[in-house]
């Protein structure tokens, strides 16, 4: 496969000012890539590498401060991620912080001379903390010498420290919880501060990054965009053209109006109905493509191709991979079609892939996420077959979904667009777990899905959530309708709220609405008897079942 064109990589993304960057190992945490996305929050400028990168790989980055993540090893076991050889003196003699979390700081305990044993205590959620008198690198003046509510997840503790280094905090179990030497600017923290059950973790690394390490919180999404437009400009030649794949999302939609900006009419948009979508999304998408975004946009009926290739088609990675596919079929065709028109064949395919698309995709070694395990496979992203004959351009694939809606919103996107709730790029093929061809599974869905979310956007709380949708089950169950028994289908509703998407909480409706929802589905679609609602958060769940 051709390699990913991605302008925010290692030396081509807008830090804000040399030596100003936070850069993360990843040592495999599930929290990894929140700590990304809190440190943004500060605007700061934060990225994240496989944690086994090499020391070349680092230093073209030039961070003003490493972050060594948290991980499911222990340092003791073979094999054990690390950072390179030579790495502490690179550090020492560049002024770098370093700042270890959880595995991270044990490795910054055993890798500097101190002991790292199995605790006497494993220490697992919610847990106490005590901060003594003192003037410390992570806490202000009014945390001294009180306590505050952690989230620890560790088995192994620090039992004896580097010399040089001070204990700051301790679990009241006795644990050490927080280190420093200040002198050699390195640091750690047992818990993790960016998950908000760390009631003061944002504070801290604010504390930390701003006023210890001197960081400036000038990262701003205009200085992304301008990049972004920069970068695209000097890729893609004078005479080149390119292609987008649209879809009706926040995502698409951004991606396609800043490489637009980019390069004008040399952009080439084209929205592809595989049968997969929502309630007269075709319609719809089409109608604001022209009325609110005046982007040049073709539509493709691929609806048939997409179902044949998926019929029979249980499993959910083999839907994505088959989905991932088909796309790039029809954008080939479309390139062709281009060719013929235009005398010269695109060479550019532009995707709106965000980065928990990338992060739960878990792509292969040298993406930065070489110790995490594939949550899923995004058609956009694993999906894709191995040969392609366009490059891929995606401006977005280092953004979250909220920073996609800020850049959005200095581009003039419509906010009917930036406000629209997430829907997947394979579309209802995984919303309808097992086979999507079998009996009326679409059709069912597609009525279940506009009564639950026009009844939602109603009772004015669409804005409140970041994703609802219904799901169609591959069972029936024994139900009373008329007086008379039937056998018919169940479906799941489901709504979340979350800042990012990495993580989500169920949103919690008032008992009337579900009653309300519930009646309106059975009284009107029929096949379906049975209403479920699914009230799991992410984790343990992800926000789509397959």
């Amino acid at each position: 496969m051709e390699t990913a064109v991605n302008s925010r990589t290692a030396n081509g993304v807008a830090t804000g000012g040399v030596g100003n960057l936070v850069l993360i190992l990843d040592y495999g945490s599930q929290y990894t890539h929140l700590i990304t996305r809190r440190i943004r929050q500060l605007s700061v400028l934060s990225l994240c590498i496989s944690g086994t990168s090499t020391l070349d790989a680092i230093a073209k980055l030039k961070p003003r401060v490493v972050i060594l993540s948290g991980g499911p090893h222990s340092v003791h076991a073979a094999g054990a991620p690390s950072f390179p050889d030579g790495f502490i003196e690179y550090a020492e003699e560049h002024g770098v912080f370093v700042l270890g979390i959880c595995y991270g700081m044990q490795l910054i305990v055993q890798k500097l001379g101190g002991v790292v044993a199995v605790g006497e205590k494993q220490e697992y959620g919610k847990m106490e903390i005590a901060v003594p008198e003192g003037e410390w690198g992570f806490y202000g003046p009014e945390a001294i010498g009180g306590h505050q509510t952690v989230w620890m997840s560790h088995g192994d503790e620090a039992v004896k420290l580097p010399e040089g280094f001070t204990v700051v905090a301790r679990s009241l179990q006795g644990s050490v919880a927080a280190i420093e030497n200040r002198s050699r600017r390195f640091y750690g923290l047992q818990y993790h501060p960016e998950v908000t059950h760390s009631t003061q973790g944002m504070e801290t690394l604010q504390h930390f990054l701003l006023d210890v390490c001197g960081v400036t919180a000038d990262w701003k999404m205009q200085d992304v965009l301008e990049e972004e437009i920069k970068v695209i400009k000097g890729l893609v030649g004078p005479d080149e053209h390119v292609i987008c794949a649209l879809s009706g999302g926040v995502d698409s939609t951004v991606a396609a109006t800043l490489v637009h900006k980019a390069i004008g009419d040399r952009l080439h948009c084209v929205f592809v109905d595989n049968g997969l979508l929502r309630y007269k999304e075709r319609e719809r998408v089409m109608s604001t493509f022209q009325s609110d975004l005046h982007l040049p946009v073709t539509c493709i009926d691929a609806s048939e191709q997409f179902l044949s290739k998926l019929k029979g088609v249980k499993d959910p990675e083999m839907k994505r991979k088959i989905i991932g596919r088909e796309f790039i079929c029809i954008f080939d065709y479309f390139a062709e079609e281009l060719e013929e028109k235009l005398g010269k064949r695109p060479t550019f395919l532009v995707q709106g892939t965000l980065y928990p698309d990338v992060i739960e995709s878990c792509p292969p070694p040298g993406s930065g996420m070489t110790h995490s395990h594939t949550i899923k496979s995004h058609h956009n992203v694993g999906g894709l077959p191995k040969e392609m004959k366009l490059k891929l351009i995606e401006p977005l694939k280092l953004l979250f979904k909220d920073e996609v809606r800020k850049m959005g919103n200095i581009l003039n996107v419509p906010e009917s667009f930036l406000k629209r709730h997430p829907f997947p790029g394979p579309g209802l093929a995984v919303r309808v777990l097992g086979d999507v061809t079998e009996g009326n599974a679409l059709e069912i869905l597609r009525q279940v899905d506009e009564i639950f979310i026009q009844s939602i956007k109603e009772a004015g709380l669409y804005d409140s959530i970041w994703q609802a949708f219904a799901v169609f089950l591959p069972v029936q169950s024994v139900g009373v309708q008329g007086d008379q028994r039937t056998h018919s289908h169940v479906v799941v509703l489901r709504a979340i709220t979350s800042e990012d998407g990495m993580t989500a909480d169920w949103y919690y409706f008032d008992h009337k609405f579900l009653i309300d929802v519930v009646s309106k589905i059975c009284n009107n679609v029929r096949g379906v008897n049975r209403v479920c609602q699914d009230i799991t958060s992410k984790p343990p769940a992800t926000v789509e079942w397959e």
